[in-house]
């Protein structure tokens, strides 16, 4: 179905902190395209600040009256993980499209409730994994079409930082509040990109370990939040899994918010595929095949002018509103992102393999 919209598509951002900056930001750059009319945070004086910072008319009370206005045609949430749910569904429910920064849900559960009410509706839902517009991904994906690496086989993908965990105490480090530590926040990255990367093929079992060696001694703090000292510390600082598909291939998953290793604090993909591979860490990527008996590699870079990932990741939102098309990164991406999350967590309480439960009703 072709969804219809204004000249303009009316933007309402639920979250004006950090991430709620990077979407104002971004979308302030497309205004042939869209207008941000309301912002609305928790504590109101910040949403103000944007407000005036991005001029953006009008600031509400809270997310409900946000959600509410005729004058909003999309909802842009960047919340803690816990009220991403309840917020999305409100908006969709309300004929609102959404993008919901990651991961989709807390948990499974959550991001089963999301998906199933996009499923009933015909409002862009769409989650905001911004490496998939990275440069070096898009050129090494653009030659995975092509068939130039064959088939995928396996993967491995990971981040580990050596010293980064995020707020101590806050949101970030409470497991009812964010879902997990690195795992959920930055390994739901690497994920999301290793499987979009491979085809997208389906998971259907993990076997995955988790461990807090760091953050309950206050070690490991990064520079990302303020830290809450006041606070807890019940989610990991490492995590590690290996996922199986249901064509037979394998990704390897492996991040730290820290660690004592030998690290560039840089995310990484190796692809590995019958006739080809390829790599990617930060900025460049290699592609990698085999001729005449020889090594071949081809190196990959960043356009000098190239614009950001989270441009482009925004205006593949407006476009999907536009064209009523789904998004690269919909609700079942987002939802499958989760379902393997949530095994991995619970193959490490287990100590066992765990299948992943596909019943999507």
């Amino acid at each position: 179905m072709t969804l219809t919209a204004p000249n303009k598509i009316r933007i309402g951002i639920i979250g004006a902190g950090n991430i709620g900056g990077v979407h104002a930001s971004q979308f302030s750059l497309l205004k042939d395209q869209c207008e941000i009319t309301a912002i609305t945070d928790t504590y109101l004086p910040v949403a103000e600040e944007r407000a005036k910072q991005y001029d953006i008319p009008h600031v509400t009370a809270s997310p409900e009256e946000l959600i509410q206005r005729s004058d909003v045609d999309a909802v842009v949430i960047g919340v803690p993980n816990q009220h991403h749910a309840p917020l999305a569904i409100q908006a969709i429910e309300a004929g609102k499209h959404v993008l919901l920064e990651k991961p989709m849900g807390i948990n499974g559960d959550a991001a089963r409730q999301i998906y199933r009410a996009s499923r009933a509706s015909d409002r862009v839902v769409m989650v905001a994994h911004q490496m998939r517009w990275e440069s070096v991904p898009m050129q090494i994906k653009e030659q995975i079409d092509r068939g130039e690496l064959g088939k995928i086989y396996t993967a491995k993908t990971g981040w580990f930082r050596r010293k980064g965990i995020p707020g101590w105490g806050t949101w970030f480090t409470r497991m009812d509040q964010s879902g997990g530590g690195p795992l959920i926040d930055i390994g739901v990255h690497m994920l999301d990109l290793a499987l979009y990367l491979m085809g997208n093929p389906k998971p259907v079992s993990v076997y995955g370990a988790t461990y807090a060696e760091f953050g309950p001694k206050r070690k490991g703090i990064g520079t990302w939040g303020k830290p809450d000292w006041n606070g807890e510390y019940d989610v990991e600082d490492l995590a590690t899994a290996l996922i199986k598909m249901e064509d037979g291939s394998t990704l390897s998953l492996e991040v730290s918010w820290a660690v004592h290793m030998d690290t560039d604090n840089t995310p990484f993909i190796h692809v590995m595929g019958s006739e080809g591979g390829a790599s990617y860490r930060g900025a460049k990527g290699k592609l990698l095949t085999e001729k005449f008996d020889q090594p071949i590699e081809t190196e990959l870079v960043k356009p000098e002018h190239d614009e950001s990932e989270r441009t482009r990741l925004s205006r593949h939102f407006l476009e999907c509103i536009r064209e009523g098309k789904q998004p690269l990164t919909s609700a079942l991406t987002g939802l499958t992102n989760n379902l393997v999350l949530d095994a991995i967590y619970e193959s490490s309480r287990t100590g066992s393999e765990v299948k992943l439960d596909w019943n999507l009703n």
